[in-house]
């Protein structure tokens, strides 16, 4: 895996970006959305990016796995692969979706490598503007060739971020949901965990809460957000393992930060128990 050309898979994920998504962006045809879940839409650009790079990724590294986010739609079970040691990329062929699908240009595509349950490498491509971020176990993130890195952030009720308030009971949400903007400087969700960990990585944004954990939306943000100085861990203090489907996520830019949104987070109410 070490020989593996990062800058390879990064043209790959690119190419496949402008032959497939961006020729649908602000184009798709009714037939091209449709709805797989309650307010969960796939376009054609999702289905046929994922198919071209699970058949392409896996020649760039024999004896390489693929999980897709699509893919497990059709068949849950597929996360199986993690439990291995085979490498697995983790394709998620169209991260924002619906603001794709609704002409906004949030939305990215996301592939991480990922072993013994580790996030390895990961690549997040930008189709509507070019760009290009990178990241390796102890090897840094980049974003066109230039290394981010991030210090310490700022005071609580300077920060940027967004926390998911399902993470409480239904009859909490009102008031956690006060209490967090009177907290915390600006609470805003992008509706893309991609751009989110991208823009974290920047320190354009400061910190995220997830709820429940998919590795199609999270490996890449992890290792990015790691890798350019940036903290993130499960909130019950177990490591991240990319194939377990838990709850709780918090990213924040340094580990004093991370300890006092986690506080609030556990003190604001408690916890749906859902």
């Amino acid at each position: 895996m070490r020989n593996l050309d990062m800058d390879k898979v990064a043209r790959l994920i690119a190419a496949v970006g402008a032959d497939v998504i961006l020729p649908r962006f602000r184009a798709l045809q009714d037939h091209e959305v449709m709805e797989k879940g309650l307010g969960d839409i796939v376009t054609a650009a999702d289905l046929e990016a994922e198919e071209r790079l699970t058949t392409e990724l896996p020649a760039l590294l024999p004896g390489s796995l693929v999980v897709g986010e699509e893919a497990h739609h059709v068949d849950p079970t597929i996360t199986a692969r993690f439990a291995g040691d085979a490498p697995v990329w983790v394709i998620d062929p169209l991260d924002g979706t619906r603001n794709f699908s609704k002409g906004s240009t949030t939305f990215c595509m996301l592939v991480a490598l990922v072993q013994n349950q580790t996030p390895r490498m990961a690549w997040l491509v930008d189709p509507s503007t070019g760009r290009i971020a990178m990241a390796e176990e102890g090897g840094g993130a980049t974003l066109d060739g230039t290394p981010m890195k991030t210090g310490p952030g700022p005071a609580l009720d300077e920060m940027v971020g967004q926390l998911n308030l399902n993470w409480y009971a239904s009859a909490d949400r009102a008031a956690v949901r006060a209490a967090t903007e009177k907290r915390f400087g600006t609470i805003h969700r992008l509706q893309c965990a991609g751009h989110d960990f991208f823009m974290q990585s920047q320190g354009l944004r400061h910190f995220s809460f997830y709820r429940r954990l998919w590795p199609w939306d999270h490996a890449v943000g992890v290792l990015m957000r790691r890798e350019s100085g940036g903290v993130v861990g499960r909130i019950d203090d177990a490591p991240y393992r990319a194939g377990d489907r838990v709850e709780g996520l918090l990213s924040a830019p340094d580990p004093d930060s991370w300890q006092e949104i986690r506080t609030f987070i556990r003190t604001a109410a408690p916890a749906n128990p859902s």
